[in-house]
C-alpha cells in the first residue's frame, strides 16, 4: 500500500461514521479504529540539551591564523523537535496571536505552537521551564518528523 492510498483511507476514516475500517492486501493487514473525536490532540515532544563544544584555544602558529573561522553558535538550550510530519501554525488561527515569542518565558505544559497533520490539529507543548530563545520555523511551513522547531533556555 503506497503512502497515497493509505492518505485517501486515513481521511475517508476521518469523515465518515465509521469506527473501524480493517483492510488486507498481499502480506499487509491494516487495521484503523477510531475513537470518540477529538478536537485537538495534545503532542509534546523535546530533547536533551545538546552537548556543549569546549572553545579551542586561539594559537598564535601560521597554521592556526590560516584555518577558516568557526561558524557561529546557534541559540543555546533544549531543543523542542518536531514528534510528526505536518504543517507548522505559530498562531491558533490567523487572526490570532502567535502563542510564543522570542524572549517570551514558557511554563512545562504551555503550548508552543500547532501542527497541523491530516487535517488534525496537534498542539506541541513545551516540556521545559524558560525562555524562549529561537523559533526556527516560519509560519505555515511544512515541517518533518525530528526536525527543531523552538530553542528554550532553562535557565
Amino acid at each position: 500500500m503506497d503512502l497515497k492510498h493509505l492518505r485517501e483511507v486515513l481521511e475517508l476514516v476521518a469523515e465518515c461514521d465509521v469506527s473501524e475500517v480493517e483492510i488486507e492486501e498481499e502480506d499487509l493487514r491494516l487495521v484503523i479504529r477510531k475513537h470518540a473525536p477529538v478536537q485537538a490532540p495534545q503532542v509534546t515532544y523535546a530533547t536533551a540539551p545538546a552537548p556543549a563544544v569546549a572553545p579551542v584555544p586561539a594559537a598564535s602558529t601560521p597554521a592556526a591564523e590560516s584555518a577558516p573561522a568557526a561558524e557561529p553558535a546557534g541559540p543555546s538550550g533544549t531543543e523542542i523537535r518536531a514528534p510528526i510530519v505536518g504543517t507548522f501554525y505559530a498562531a491558533p488561527n490567523p487572526d490570532s496571536d502567535a502563542f510564543v515569542k522570542v524572549g517570551q518565558k514558557v511554563s512545562t505544559g504551555d503550548t508552543l505552537c500547532i501542527i497541523e497533520a491530516m487535517k488534525l490539529m496537534n498542539e506541541i507543548e513545551s516540556e521545559v521551564t524558560g525562555t524562549v530563545t529561537a523559533i526556527l520555523v516560519d509560519n505555515a511551513t511544512p515541517v518533518e518528523f525530528d526536525q527543531p522547531l523552538f530553542v528554550i533556555d532553562p535557565s
